[in-house]
């Protein structure tokens, strides 16, 4: 059974950091790339950041500079470091595990909220 678990949310002033974890089971990580998605209320689901399986990072352009996604391999996990927080960012905060070759798989965490405010 595919299991992602995020945590690392919480509640921040506007300029503070969080780094959100997202810890994969029933998978192999390394053959996955990963996302981090982003929903605030009334608004669609966002793509904020990916990395993938190999090489390659992807950001939005609204957390460039801010946000950094990396992985470790030998701990199944996917990180987001969040620093220059700003109200905008408040969303739950989903990781996504993704690959296409053979096919397309694709699995979802919980999410974890992130609230911004001062």
């Amino acid at each position: 059974q595919v299991q992602l678990a995020e945590s690392g949310g919480g509640s921040v002033q506007p300029g503070g950091s969080l780094r959100l974890s997202c810890v994969v089971s029933g998978l192999t990580f390394s053959s996955y790339g990963m996302r981090w998605y982003r929903q605030a209320p009334g608004k669609e689901r966002e793509l904020v950041a990916a990395i993938g399986s190999v090489v390659g990072t992807y950001y939005a352009d609204s957390v460039k500079d801010r946000f950094t996604i990396s992985r470790d391999n030998a701990k199944n996990t996917v990180y987001l470091q969040m620093n220059s927080l700003k109200l905008d960012d408040t969303a739950a905060y989903y990781c996504n595990a993704y690959r296409t070759s053979p096919k397309v798989y694709e699995y979802w965490g919980q999410g974890t909220q992130v609230t911004v405010s001062s």
